[in-house]
C-alpha cells in the first residue's frame, strides 16, 4: 500500500475484508480531476479493479451493488467517484476496443 492516500487505504482494506479477492487494485484517480466538482487532494475518484469469487454468478450490476453496499459510509462522505471493474476468476476478458 506503498504510496496510497489514507481513502485509497481504506478501500483496499475494507474490499480485502469483505470480499477476500484474488485480485485487486485501488487506484486514486484524483489528480486528473483537480479543479473538477468534487475534488479533494486527500482522494475523492477511484478506479477499482477486482476479481473475486463473491462475483461468480452475479451479473454486472449486482457486482457493483455488492461494492456499493461495503463502500456505503465512504460513499457518503469520502467517495465523489469510483469507477468499478469486477471479475469473477474464470471470466473471460473483454476484447479491447479499437
Amino acid at each position: 500500500m506503498q504510496g496510497m492516500t489514507h481513502r485509497a487505504e481504506s478501500i483496499e482494506r475494507t474490499l480485502r475484508l469483505v470480499f477476500d479477492p484474488e485480485q485487486l487494485q485501488v487506484i486514486d484517480e484524483s489528480a486528473s480531476h483537480a479543479g473538477h466538482g468534487g475534488f479533494d487532494a486527500r482522494g475523492s475518484h477511484f478506479r477499482v479493479r477486482m476479481v473475486s469469487h463473491a462475483f461468480s454468478g452475479k451479473s454486472r450490476l449486482a457486482r457493483h451493488r455488492l461494492v456499493y453496499d461495503a463502500l456505503a459510509a465512504m460513499l457518503a462522505h469520502d467517495i465523489h467517484a469510483l469507477a468499478l471493474d469486477l471479475h469473477a476468476p474464470g471470466d473471460l476478458p473483454k476484447p479491447a476496443q479499437p
